[in-house]
């Protein structure tokens, strides 16, 4: 298989998973490890390069809110003001456990074992969150108190276990906090972009010396199928979480890990 399909596979499964709560690091791990894409340096750091793709398409979609919001951080309003403030207080924590304890988890935790374990439960507690009867009270992402916004940023920790979902573990966290389907999932967007984009420098700024041209084109690619298909990807998630929940996407989890799960018994 040539660099390119690779690319494009790749791209193709980050822009859809990035966004929905399965894990799109679970499901890139698993991609390498039973059908033999993204096998090396390279491709660890090509597979966080990506990420920035697809954090462009949440950029593209929400450009006119979040151009208000920076509008109106510079010009006094205090709703701007509060919610920037509100993102960086939920992607602190993030920072802090990744300087801590990334080493640790990204040599021990990740692995397909751990993955397909995480994908299981994650699926498991989605569906146990679609069941509740929830009374959300809290339906605009920009307007969260505070506190809120810490807890949240505490939930997503966990989903440095690959597998968890950083927006799976975000959202839930926000749906039990009390806001609705679809702010709590525009909220993990918001959250994203901090996130990933922290992500891509440090591993751009890592990697720097060892890219070469035919290294960037590649990573090209897979950035252009990525930011297409998130983009395609956001438009109808939000549409569909709001009318379905989240189902399909507790069992999709739930399937894929126990696939996995299986393969992995039989020495695949």
């Amino acid at each position: 298989m040539s660099d390119a399909i690779r690319a494009v596979i790749l791209g193709i499964i980050e822009g859809v998973t990035e966004f929905l709560p399965v894990s799109s690091t679970g499901h890139l791990l698993l991609a390498e490890r039973f059908f033999h894409l993204g096998e090396g340096a390279f491709w660890d750091s090509f597979t966080v390069l990506i990420q920035l793709g697809a954090i462009l398409a949440i950029v593209g979609l929400y450009f006119r809110k979040l151009w208000d919001v920076v509008i109106g951080f510079f010009t006094g309003d205090a709703y701007a003001r509060r919610f920037v403030i509100g993102v960086l207080v939920a992607f602190l924590p993030a920072v802090v456990v990744g300087l801590v304890a990334g080493k640790y988890i990204k040599s021990v935790l990740f692995n397909p074992w751990v993955v397909c374990f995480t994908l299981i439960v994650g699926g498991a507690i989605l569906l146990w969150v679609d069941k509740l009867d929830l009374k959300p009270r809290e339906h605009d992402a920009t307007r969260f108190p505070l506190l809120m916004y810490l807890y949240i940023g505490i939930a997503q920790c966990v989903a440095m276990i690959p597998g968890v979902s950083r927006s799976g573990a975000s959202i839930v966290a926000a749906m039990l906090l009390g806001a609705d389907k679809r702010a709590a999932a525009e909220f993990s967007f918001f959250l994203a972009i901090p996130t990933m984009i922290g992500a891509f420098a440090y591993d751009f700024y890592k990697n720097r010396s060892e890219m070469t041209m035919d290294h960037m084109g590649i990573v090209a690619i897979g950035f252009v199928v990525s930011f297409i298909t998130a983009i395609i990807v956001v438009k109808t998630f939000l549409t569909y979480v709001t009318r379905h929940g989240f189902v399909v996407f507790a069992w999709w989890r739930v399937i894929v890990g126990t696939l996995g799960l299986i393969a992995l018994a039989l020495g695949r």
